[in-house]
């Protein structure tokens, strides 16, 4: 993304939460009672386009990509919680909301991201009248120049103490590097701890008619200033983390099973392209 301006893509799923709040049917897959004051009369308006898009099956299916993915990773730090985890560390966290509703009194909420757009979600927690929890901490990150690590540890992280880590939306736009250097960080986590993350199947992994879609939502996230970069097929990821243990790799087929079975809409996700996974240590 561009160093002077917040990410144009953390918006685009913050506005689909909120869709999936106002448009799609009860009981909900992931209820976030933040996703719609977050956006504020600002953006709400572009939200409500939304409804010109309910018969469109692959705008449905990306929303139900983006909530499955969330609700996964809320089911997965409960878990955790329930294991002994007081630390959850959101990498990329966008307009997520999870630090401003946290159930858990013991656990600590580390929000991770880049500078521009960590002080403009805190421009509309303010506008809006969200309040900032004394259970969460900001830590402003540049994944490609500065290290994680040492960021995280400077603002209160205990690196002996089980954490939880959610790396959503996040891994297309980075370089391997980037992509190892945080890796290794999380497999250097105590036992207990765990990861939840998604990641993008190669262009040439995909079907004919899935090229096409990702050649189109290629060119538009080029455009917005923030590139894809990184790809990996399921084979490649599962040596990527071979360090780690109960490894979970969904398609859209496991998500639909675990989330949208029976329901009285269409959302359901579609496609090979995007996998959700997490493991453990």
């Amino acid at each position: 993304m561009e160093a002077a301006r917040p990410s144009r893509t953390a918006l685009r799923v913050a506005m689909r939460r909120a869709a999936h709040q106002i448009f799609d049917a009860e009981p909900l897959v992931f209820p976030d009672p933040l996703a719609v004051p977050i956006l504020g009369a600002q953006y709400l308006p572009e939200v409500e386009r939304t409804r010109f898009k309910l018969d469109k099956p692959h705008s449905v299916a990306l929303r139900a990509h983006l909530v499955g993915r969330s609700r996964y990773a809320e089911d997965l730090l409960a878990h955790a919680v329930s294991n002994g985890a007081s630390q959850y560390v959101l990498l990329g966290a966008g307009l997520d909301t999870f630090a401003y509703r946290n159930p858990f009194p013991q656990l600590h909420v580390f929000e991770v991201d880049h500078p521009a757009t960590q002080q403009w979600k805190r421009n509309l927690l303010a506008a809006n009248e969200i309040g900032i929890p004394s259970s969460l901490t900001y830590v402003s990150v540049d994944f490609e120049h500065q290290q994680l690590a040492t960021q995280l540890v400077a603002a209160g992280f205990d690196s002996s103490r089980p954490a939880f880590f959610a790396w959503l939306g996040v891994v297309p736009y980075l370089t391997y590097a980037a992509f190892r250097a945080t890796i290794r960080l999380i497999e250097s986590s105590p036992p207990g701890s765990g990861v939840v993350m998604d990641y993008s199947q190669p262009r040439s992994a995909l079907p004919y008619l899935e090229q096409l879609a990702h050649d189109s939502l290629a060119s538009r996230v080029q455009l917005a200033g923030e590139p894809f970069q990184l790809f990996f097929t399921s084979h490649q990821m599962a040596a990527e983390l071979s360090g780690f243990r109960d490894i979970e790799n969904l398609g859209a087929a496991e998500l639909n099973a675990h989330y949208f079975a029976s329901r009285s809409d269409n959302l359901k996700a579609m496609g090979s392209a995007g996998r959700i996974l997490s493991a453990w240590l």
